[in-house]
């Protein structure tokens, strides 16, 4: 999390609501703080006057235990300055612009923030064995819900045969967000990403084990921060080397919170991101003959009518209808209540 120079609250992604949130804290004394590592107790803080170690209090560590949400990497916090050789005080955290969660293990409907306040989400997959469209279309569903922008980052394009097939196959699933063909290597794409970190901005790195997310981690870097591991030669699968989440200040600008892999991605009261990362479903369902249509047994659907004539891949609505399914298992969410497209009342 180290970097030469001492940040400005503005270069760390202070923001004008931040400022406004924090006003009170202020009277109080307590100066602003942005979480850079968690650790099971204690945390490692990006202040104004430098790097910090930062603990909960006892109050605000009660309050996160009843809601099993801690401050997470990311988060922008309140806190007692740190005295020389101590750690800074965490009060209270600020609201947040955006969160990436996931289920938390033993609670069927609760949620973990992982990572917190992102402008972007990088999600990350490789160009050889391991793309997998119906993996990007979850990965998808769960960074629009975060409130962050996705980019689908496609890596180790110097390996891929035919690396323009597989660009226009992703774009498929992903209409509207940006797809960007990258390769560490050769540095294909690098800069292109740290465009998108201009102004401050903060990313998020997501993605499957051995995909490439600490090789490109490095690339943006400028140096070598993290070790990589080699790819498998019996599945062609790269081994996990990132072992906790971590906010890291890029170079050039910007900040990256880089993740362990995630193989399994639980969807928990993502409705709406389901939609977005459906998008071209959306669409077509205003054409069907009922509002509540989820494209299933319902007569006069325009989505299964798109199936039929070649405009949307069976594959795609298999996709949707599964994660409609685990939405729906997990949460109770109703898509009948949501989900686009005529008034049943309206006689069409």
């Amino acid at each position: 999390m180290t970097a030469d120079a001492l940040p400005t609250l503005v270069e760390l992604g202070w923001t004008e609501a931040l400022a406004r949130h924090f006003e009170p804290f202020a009277r109080e004394g307590l100066v602003p703080a942005r979480i850079a590592v968690e650790h099971r107790t204690k945390y490692e803080v990006y202040t104004e006057g430098g790097e910090a170690d930062a603990a909960l209090t006892g109050k605000a560590r009660h309050d996160a235990e009843a809601r099993i949400d801690r401050p997470a990497v990311g988060d922008w916090v309140a806190m007692v300055a740190a005295p020389p050789g101590g750690a800074g005080a965490i009060h209270a955290v600020l609201p947040r612009a955006s969160a990436f969660t996931r289920k938390v293990a033993g609670h069927a409907h609760q949620e973990q923030v992982v990572a917190a306040n992102i402008d972007v989400a990088f999600l990350v997959t490789s160009l050889n064995t391991e793309l997998n469209p119906r993996r990007l279309e979850r990965y998808l569903t769960l960074a629009w819900r975060s409130g962050a922008r996705p980019v689908i980052v496609l890596t180790k394009a110097d390996l891929a045969v035919d690396a323009a097939a597989l660009v226009r196959e992703v774009e498929a699933v992903a209409a509207g967000v940006t797809v960007l063909l990258t390769s560490a290597k050769t540095g294909l794409g690098i800069e292109e990403l740290r465009a998108l970190l201009a102004d401050h901005k903060t990313g998020t790195v997501l993605g499957s084990s051995g995909v490439g997310k600490s090789t490109l981690m490095n690339a943006l870097a400028g140096w070598e921060r993290q070790d990589t591991g080699k790819i498998r030669e019996a599945d062609d699968r790269g081994r996990h080397t990132t072992t906790r989440r971590e906010l890291v200040r890029m170079p050039g600008g910007g900040l990256l919170i880089d993740t362990p892999g995630m193989r399994e991605l639980a969807l928990n009261e993502a409705g709406d991101g389901l939609l977005s990362a459906f998008g071209d479903i959306t669409e077509l369902a205003e054409g069907c003959a009922f509002r509540d249509c989820v494209h299933g047994a319902e007569p006069n659907c325009a989505v299964k009518a798109a199936v039929a004539e070649g405009v949307l891949s069976a594959e795609r609505l298999e996709s949707f209808h599964k994660l409609l399914r685990e939405l729906e298992r997990r949460t109770g969410w109703e898509a009948k209540r949501v989900f686009g497209g005529a008034d049943p009342d309206s006689g069409r």
